[in-house]
């Protein structure tokens, strides 16, 4: 195996490879941390990389996974992306951390986070051009997976900071159901749309990590689970072949750069070659509703959550921050429980409309990653699936003017992930478009 193979593998051809050669599986992970320190001080992705790479016993030996840093580790500091929390040690693992650890993954480090997974952002850059942003809030986990540091890493979701991100660097971004993966020991931004989710380089290493992952909590009594499956190791999940696609637009669809536009509607002729059977559909009051409704809940959460972390720390949180507390101040509890109510009412119809379809296809972004760190993107394409807490995939597609990924979004009815799963895996097969790896220079 070469060094540019072993550092494109994805997780399934990872274990693969460690089943034939174990020596390869004892020191993937100090390869890779040499590789991380060597191009750390133009990426940023990292807040803390690990001290100790050894392999542990378990389905996930020798696998290196990066932790988004409002993540909580017991082993190392969980800053949340805030000076407040810079050394903070948690007592105990995030239920999700404690899981990997007895898969036997690596931890590897924590991943820079915008602060408390909201505007602030931190200093990652994007891999494939260091003046672009890498997307957030989940930046340095979508970099780091983005320049072949790590296999799989861990983020979060409540807005679009999976799946926008995953775009931006190139690589599969999952948003499970909401309820499928317990939060607890991750720092709340909204309770009722907070997501864990993964980056990984292809949609079976994303499929395994749910399947190994997917579970329930008594201390985060949120959605429901997602029905236990299970993915080999040697084939990964099994495509859906001439799967039945919803395309859905939305009016922002107008504002995509004309590249994202060419290349969704390439997409869907080679698609359409492929198999599958594509309507149009029109989701009217989800286009019309979802960002109010999305924002006031939102608001309002965290409002209660960072109210008194603010009036603390007024030098030590953002205007950022503090504008969303005054915006969830600002907001009455009966417009709160109205979204809530909405929430609830567009997920079920959206479950209905779907009733003809496997999944729906879309953008995850307007384009290309934008230029500048202070930006990192406009959520507008993530949030209507997000409100709703139904699955949703980013996949690589192609590149911009400018070089920088581009990407498509799979989305599926709530619970419904493994079919969702199954759909990207046919078009990731169906399109056959592999980015490969941006030439970082240290």
């Amino acid at each position: 195996m070469t060094n540019s193979t072993k550092t494109e593998a994805g997780v399934l051809e990872l274990l693969r490879q460690f089943k034939s050669n174990p020596s390869a599986a004892d020191h993937y992970a100090s390869e890779r941390l040499a590789q991380a320190k060597a191009v750390e001080p133009v990426l940023k992705a990292f807040e803390v990389l690990p001290t100790d790479t050894a392999r542990k016993p378990g389905p996930l030996s020798g696998i290196p996974v990066a932790i988004k840093d409002i993540i909580a580790t017991t082993d190392m500091p969980t800053s949340n992306g805030s000076p407040i929390y810079r050394d903070h040690v948690p007592a105990a693992d995030a239920w999700v951390v404690e899981r990997l650890r007895n898969l036997g993954a690596t931890i590897f480090g924590k991943t820079v986070s915008t602060e408390f997974a909201w505007r602030q952002p931190g200093p990652t850059t994007n891999p494939w051009n260091s003046k672009h942003t890498p997307g957030g809030s989940s930046s340095g986990s979508a970099a780091a997976v983005g320049a072949g540091l790590v296999p799989l890493a861990l983020g979060t979701q409540t807005l679009g900071s999976i799946i926008r991100p995953a775009a931006f660097n190139g690589v599969v971004g999952f948003k499970p159901s909401f309820g499928a993966i317990p939060r607890s020991g991750a720092h709340p931004l909204s309770h009722s749309l907070d997501h864990i989710g993964f980056f990984a380089r292809q949609v079976d290493d994303v499929a395994y990590a749910l399947s190994l992952l997917a579970g329930t909590s008594d201390s985060d009594l949120h959605g429901q689970p997602v029905p236990a499956f299970e993915v080999s190791v040697t084939q990964g999940i099994q495509p859906l072949p001439a799967p039945r696609l919803a395309v859905v637009h939305f009016a922002k669809f107008a504002k995509a750069e004309s590249e994202q536009q060419q290349l969704f509607g390439a997409s869907i002729t080679r698609l359409r070659s492929g198999g599958a059977v594509i309507d149009d559909l029109e989701m009217t009051e989800l286009d019309h509703l979802n960002w109010d409704v999305i924002n006031t809940i939102l608001a309002s959460e965290a409002a209660v959550i960072f109210g008194e972390l603010v009036a603390r720390h007024p030098e030590k949180t953002s205007e950022h921050l503090k504008l969303l507390v005054k915006t969830g101040n600002g907001i009455s509890a009966a417009d709160y429980l109205k979204a809530k109510a909405q929430q609830l009412a567009l997920r079920d119809a959206f479950t209905a409309q779907m009733a003809p379809y496997d999944a729906v296809l879309t953008l995850p972004a307007t384009g290309e990653a934008p230029e500048g760190l202070d930006f990192t993107g406009d959520a507008a394409f993530c949030a209507p699936w997000t409100l709703m807490g139904v699955p949703a995939v980013a996949l690589p597609a192609g590149f911009g003017k400018t070089g920088l990924p581009l990407g498509l979004q799979v989305v599926g009815p709530y619970r419904h992930d493994v079919r969702t799963l199954r759909v990207a895996k046919w078009i990731e097969t169906t399109l056959g478009f592999q980015p490969g790896l941006p030439k970082l220079v240290a």
